[in-house]
């Protein structure tokens, strides 16, 4: 997901995804220790997913603060 659709997202809605990409990539560091894995991309692409998601929820947190 790009941050844009991330910035659009409800608290609630980051949340939810938050907890999805954790399984996600809990799955896939399984499969990737097993060489179930067919592409290491996929385990890539969920670890920048949740540092951008992890960002955004930041940035919330900080200009929330600042108000």
């Amino acid at each position: 997901m790009r941050a844009a659709e991330f910035r659009e997202m409800t608290d609630q809605e980051l949340d939810s995804k938050e907890i999805e990409l954790v399984e996600t990539m809990a799955l896939l560091r399984l499969r990737h220790k097993t060489n179930q894995l067919d592409s290491t991309a996929r385990l890539q692409h969920a670890r920048r997913d949740f540092a951008r998601l992890k960002t955004i929820q930041r940035q919330r947190a900080a200009g929330a603060g600042k108000v």
